[in-house]
Formats: C-alpha cells, sequence, structure tokens
C-alpha cells in the first residue's frame, strides 16, 4: 500500500503540474487572442484615421474649387459693375452737355420772343424748373464726369 500511495502522491503532482501547464497555456493562449484583438482594433482605428483624414482632404479640394469659383465669379462681376459706371458716367456727362444745350436754345428764345414783344410765360417757367432740376441732378453727381470729343458730334 506504501506503493500505492506514493504512486498516488505522484500522480496528484503530475497533475497538478499538468493543470498548472494547461492553466499557463490557456492563459498564453488568452493573452495572443488579445493581442490579436488588439492588433485589429488598432488596425480598424488607423482605416478610420486614414478615411477621416481622406475626406477632409477631398473636402478641403472641393472648397478650394468652390473658393475659386467664386472669386472667379467676383472678379468677372467687378470687371461688369466698372464698365455699366463708366457708362453712366458717360451718360451723365451727356445729359449735362444736352442741359445746357437746351438753356442756351431756351435763353435764345426768350430773347428772340422778349425783343420781339411775345412772352410765353408758362412755357419758360416749366422748362425752367425742369432744367434746374436736371442741371441739381448733374451737380450732385459724386462721380466724376468723362466725356470725349466725339460724342458731342452731331
Amino acid at each position: 500500500m506504501a506503493t500505492s500511495s506514493g504512486n498516488s502522491s505522484v500522480s496528484t503532482k503530475s497533475q497538478s503540474y499538468g493543470s498548472e501547464e494547461n492553466l499557463q497555456l490557456l492563459m498564453d493562449q488568452r493573452k495572443r487572442k488579445r493581442k490579436q484583438s488588439n492588433r485589429e482594433s488598432a488596425r480598424r482605428s488607423r482605416m478610420r484615421k486614414q478615411k477621416h483624414m481622406d475626406d477632409l482632404i477631398s473636402e478641403v479640394e472641393r472648397l478650394r474649387n468652390e473658393n475659386s469659383e467664386i472669386i472667379t465669379s467676383m472678379n468677372i462681376t467687378t470687371q461688369h459693375y466698372l464698365k455699366i459706371e463708366a457708362e453712366n458716367c458717360v451718360l451723365r456727362a451727356q445729359m449735362c452737355e444736352l442741359n445746357q444745350r437746351l438753356q442756351s436754345l431756351n435763353d435764345m428764345i426768350y430773347m428772340i420772343n422778349t425783343t420781339n414783344g411775345v412772352y410765353q410765360n408758362d412755357f419758360f417757367l416749366t422748362n425752367n424748373c425742369f432744367m434746374n432740376q436736371l442741371n441739381m441732378s448733374c451737380l450732385n453727381q459724386q462721380q466724376p464726369i468723362v466725356a470725349s470729343a466725339d460724342m458731342f458730334q452731331w
């Protein structure tokens, strides 16, 4: 019996060693699984980060293109505005010149009619009021008046 009890203690020790080895193997397997899981998680995180970065880069490119289109459109609109503003200045100058001519003609008609003894009071009052309004609008302009000599030729 002593032999059997000695064997049982040896087998108990070998079973405890075997269970320790199994436990160690199990823990190593869990570590490997955890490491593999962590690697996969890190890979997915890097992929998400890269996708986010690619999305941001494409958004920056889209916004740059949109900004360029807006700037181009704004430049075209500014050029159009400047062209129309120049045309308005020319038209204002022509209007003032024509108003001065009309005033001169009215003055001549007035002189002719007063020397002939004919005076049309209503006509001149109406024209003078109209002329005064036109002249005031010419004088109140903030823009410089630019005109070329050929525009006044008939």
